[in-house]
């Protein structure tokens, strides 16, 4: 590919402010990392034919986990400055030859089509960024805290990300400044203005906010879950005979026991009372309706896959995992050793943190066949958030 629109994310800082030791674009808001959010909202756009994330070094494996099935380019490595790291980004670039680019803030992961659409416009006039009306009273203070100056906000702007460039001119400019030494410019257009390019502002967004600190992660969390107000509920129930072996798979775990448990798939009653709990909340069948038995391709399969089948499912139509509790009811094996290494398998496929995972283990005090040891059962509970649909 060449010419055509590219973006580069910039995804490499360590966001401190937010506390804790993990990055802010690998949070979650909502059930749904930052960057990923941030980067489903370039990929999906029809008008953007490349996206070039850039990240810290150490980041390998959490941008993997984030970025998974989305089209997007080989990271590159970032610098030691968020300049630097956008200079990296367009020089990826470079085999490409973009005739646009819009350089965007992975901590900005609500930017709306609409948003994108108007920077990809105004970007073709060389260089263009979103910018805020400014509400409040601007004062300039001096250094003993007295006001020096008023100034007029009627020209002032708040300015966010993406800002939009003609890639020539902004690969150009970053070149520039590297070379004469000025590693300092906290935005692009600041960068382009001080290498004599022109740049306009188009109209942003208010609710393209930039998360920075744990209260805006709150406030972004509140107001994600006040959209998805269809609360569903799922039942699923799974069961499984005893055979000859010498262990079982319950919630993705591999539990040592004197007998195995006969199925199509690896027979994991904890996973599949999941996956048709899921599915249920959906409206979308159960786990024979898209995993048929009959289907040789699903024999001895791992069930994870069919667990993390449903969780797309629920993401595809922008829905999130609120709550998923199992109840297992067998003589044996004993579940206490395993349960919090199940928890955490489960939260691990489900994308959910391990609090939004229940598990429970009973015995049918040695009554039905269950009792009779000759098999064993998982009953499950999933609680979804979905978008209201439109009439």
């Amino acid at each position: 590919m060449t010419g055509g629109v590219a973006a580069v994310v910039v995804a490499g800082g360590r966001g401190t402010r937010v506390g804790g030791d993990l990055p802010k674009q690998y949070r979650s808001v909502a059930g749904t990392t930052v960057l990923r959010r941030t980067l489903t909202a370039f990929t999906s756009h029809p008008g953007i034919a490349a996206v070039q994330p850039v990240i810290h070094p150490d980041d390998e494996g959490r941008f993997a986990e984030a970025a998974a099935g989305l089209a997007v380019l080989r990271p590159a490595h970032g610098g030691a400055t968020r300049q630097a790291s956008v200079l990296a980004g367009l020089e990826a670039l470079a085999d490409r030859a973009p005739d646009i680019v819009l350089v965007h803030d992975a901590a900005r992961p609500f930017a709306s089509p609409a948003l994108l659409d108007r920077a990809i416009a105004a970007g073709r006039t060389g260089a263009a960024i979103p910018g805020l009306a400014v509400s409040d009273t601007v004062k300039v203070v001096d250094g003993a805290g007295r006001v020096a100056e008023t100034l007029d906000r009627s020209r002032l702007r708040t300015v966010q990300t993406p800002q939009a460039f003609v890639y020539p001119a902004l690969l150009a400019a970053h070149r520039k400044a590297a070379a004469a030494g000025r590693h300092d410019f906290t935005d692009d257009a600041a960068l382009a203005e001080w290498a004599g390019l022109s740049v306009a502002v188009f109209e942003g967004e208010p609710g393209n906010v930039k998360l920075t600190t744990a209260d805006d992660f709150r406030r972004a969390e509140a107001e994600l879950l006040a959209g998805l107000g269809d609360v569903r509920v799922g039942s699923g129930y799974d069961v499984h005979a005893f055979t000859e072996g010498d262990h079982v798979w319950l919630g993705g775990v591999k539990v040592p026991h004197t007998q195995g448990v006969s199925g199509h798939s690896d027979a994991d009653v904890v996973l599949h009372a999941l996956v048709d709990a899921v599915l249920g909340a959906l409206a979308e069948g159960d786990i024979g309706v898209h995993f048929p038995p009959s289907d040789p391709q699903w024999k001895g399969a791992s069930s994870d896959r069919f667990l993390a089948y449903a969780i797309e499912r629920v993401k595809a139509r922008g829905g999130l995992i609120a709550h998923l509790d199992v109840a297992v009811v067998c003589e044996a094996p004993r579940l206490g050793p395993h349960r919090e290494a199940m928890r955490a398998r489960i939260a691990e496929i489900a994308g959910v943190s391990i609090d939004r995972v229940g598990l429970q283990a009973t015995t049918s005090e040695k009554m039905g066949f269950i009792g009779r040891s000759e098999g064993l059962v998982a009953y499950a509970t999933a609680t979804v958030r979905l978008p209201w649909a439109t009439p």
